[in-house]
């Protein structure tokens, strides 16, 4: 394709995730020649490559998987198709069940142990087996109302992948021992996991179901956030363009003229909660996994790289 159709589209990104005009330089310096580096790890697989991107929440890993797929698909002709940790949670019947049967603290999606990783591995599957005519439904979950999208919704990605783009915010964590879960870390563990029945459960998740998960992976991109106050904060902002967005969108077809959707979009202080269900993966994460990601890229406490 002509570079100008590279060029609109990378446009069209920067105005989907409302980025600053210096993001421009980022993608320059740093995403453009990351996405080489994939394309030529590519040349080399006999099967498609399956890429981990892992950043807290708040951290920009669906803005670094959007760009990248773009610039492999356009500049490199390198089919590429990508999968969120978040299109997978349990839907929330079915968290309602875990939550009943397990720990309440399971309703709240997010953590291991409430995404369908059977669902995730049977798209992966349907992706590596794929061939030129191919059809692959891609999982969708609608976070503003909290529970997946009817499969007849789901996108399709066409043909025969030759990467793989899978992100989410605990990919490939590794789990912690069990003398570190018997001190509550802040006041969700301390008030609602007393007994540290629901902390251990997702752990035996991260030795267990998720580690075979992971092992999937071919390559880890860490994007490494300065501290655990910038998720926090990275997070209220990732929300407040979450309302913005629904609040914006255009109603076509039957929904024109229909009111919004009620949305379930969380406040200040609701998210503070919300984070703490993560603080605990997050900062174990942030100590231990910079040391065998295969690709670091820090970010400083303004949200800028500062160094690959």
């Amino acid at each position: 394709m002509p570079n100008t159709d590279i060029d609109d589209a990378l446009e069209a990104l920067m105005t989907q995730h409302q980025l600053p005009p210096e993001y421009r330089r980022t993608v320059r310096d740093v995403l453009e020649p990351l996405a080489l580096s994939l394309y030529q790890a590519s040349k080399h697989a006999d099967t498609p490559l399956v890429v981990g991107i892992h950043g807290a929440q708040g951290t920009g890993k669906s803005t670094l998987t959007d760009f990248l797929r773009v610039m492999l698909a356009y500049r490199y002709k390198c089919p590429t198709a990508s999968l969120s940790l978040d299109d997978i949670y349990c839907t929330r019947e079915d968290r309602s069940e875990l939550a009943q049967e397990v720990h309440p603290l399971l309703i709240t999606r997010g953590v291991p142990g409430t995404h369908d990783l059977e669902l995730g591995n049977r798209v992966i599957d349907r992706l590596l087996q794929a061939n030129a005519g191919s059809r692959t439904a891609m999982p969708t979950f609608n976070k503003a109302l909290d529970d997946r999208e009817p499969e007849e919704n789901w996108p399709l990605f066409i043909g025969h992948p030759d990467i793989i783009l899978l992100e989410g915010w605990c990919l490939g964590a590794r789990p912690e021992s069990d003398e570190a879960l018997e001190r509550p870390l802040n006041s969700l563990e301390e008030n609602d996991d007393r007994d540290g029945r629901w902390r251990r459960y997702v752990n035996e998740q991260l030795r267990g179901p998720y580690r075979a998960f992971f092992e999937r992976l071919d390559l880890l991109i860490m994007l490494k956030a300065p501290s655990m106050e910038a998720v926090k904060r990275w997070r209220i902002e990732q929300e407040r363009k979450l309302a913005e967005r629904y609040q914006s969108a255009p109603k076509v077809g039957e929904n024109a003229g229909r009111p919004a959707p009620e949305v379930r979009i969380m406040s200040e202080q609701e998210l503070d909660r919300f984070v703490m269900h993560y603080e605990r993966i997050t900062r174990h994460c942030l100590a231990e996994m910079p040391e065998r990601a295969d690709v670091l890229l820090k970010l400083d406490e303004d949200h800028n790289l500062t160094q690959v």
